[in-house]
């Protein structure tokens, strides 16, 4: 689980007013991912979201939570809250296999000055049937992998085998799975390349791909070769941007990923619905009102 360690260390969408580049009919509304508020949001779970609402935001994705659950809450709670702020629940993110932390990394310290201790987290290949049927209580459309251990071939065969059965049990509860990349995937192994695997080698009607568009660029991938390569493939994105290096994520708009070119590609890639996202950002507020602003005033048809 070396990425998502990684992700926790730091370094460990449009309105129906907006005008709309992603189709010729309609809006299509703005998403965030709730990682992006990752050590926030749990301190003020209902007073979080009503400022995103705020902003704009219209769809949610969850993420891991240091109360546990659905930001300490069950998931027909949490979908209420979500759905008395205007705003819809569509997607969660769970972990393909129990977190570790990679090798000499330490946790990072919260705002008391001590390292951040998380809860036991489900994981889908030890807890994969709690975690649909949670899903599925929760109404949620999408139930997606945040990553799975594909540092070796025999890691990425063990991941390819976990999601495939986890896109059967998703499937008969009514929901589609996903899977959730970050730049190591693109990273070959022994001569292949884990992320063509997961491609090639999982069910493609049960398990879709959430590309995050940042990562892909970060791995050396064109977003819209990949969509063109797996037509219909793609049905989520995230959104972030990267600066010149492609150390350093920022706000939409504010780095170097040409994103007209991406979403005027949309209908190969088959989206359906895209979560803006800042890993660890310093302003966290900041940063998502920056990323709706470029997407509703400038990423126009």
């Amino acid at each position: 689980m070396q990425s998502t360690g990684t992700l926790i260390l730091g370094s460990v969408a449009l309105s129906g007013k907006a005008s709309s580049f992603l189709s010729n009919t309609a809006p299509h509304p703005v998403g965030l991912q709730l990682f992006t508020f990752f050590g926030i949001i749990d301190d003020d779970v209902k007073g979080t979201l009503t400022k995103i609402a705020a902003i704009g935001y219209k769809e949610m994705e969850s993420a891991f939570s240091k109360k546990g659950g659905y930001y300490g809450l069950k998931p027909k709670a949490f979908k209420a809250m979500v759905n008395d702020l205007g705003m819809s629940w569509k997607s969660h993110h769970v972990l393909g296999a129990p977190f570790k932390l990679p090798k000499g990394y330490k946790m990072p310290v919260g705002a008391d000055g001590k390292p951040m201790v998380l809860p036991p987290m489900l994981n889908l290949r030890d807890n994969m049937q709690q975690i649909v049927d949670e899903a599925a209580e929760g109404g949620l459309k999408y139930l997606v992998c945040a990553n799975a251990p594909t540092g070796t071939l025999a890691e990425v065969k063990s991941s390819i085998e976990i999601l495939n059965k986890t896109g059967e049990a998703t499937k008969k509860a009514g929901l589609q799975f996903a899977y959730h990349n970050h730049d190591m995937e693109f990273k070959e192994i022994d001569g292949k390349v884990p992320y063509h695997l997961l491609l090639t080698e999982t069910d493609t009607k049960n398990v879709k791909m959430e590309l995050d568009l940042a990562w892909a660029v970060k791995g050396g991938q064109d977003p819209v070769q990949l969509f063109k390569d797996h037509p219909g493939r793609f049905p989520l994105w995230h959104v972030k941007d990267l600066d010149a290096t492609h150390a350093n994520i920022l706000p939409v708009g504010s780095g170097t990923i040409d994103f007209k070119r991406i979403f005027e590609n949309r209908a190969s890639a088959g989206m359906e619905h895209f979560f803006v996202e800042h890993d660890m950002p310093k302003d966290a507020f900041s940063s998502i009102k920056s990323s709706y602003e470029y997407i509703t005033n400038t990423l126009k048809a």
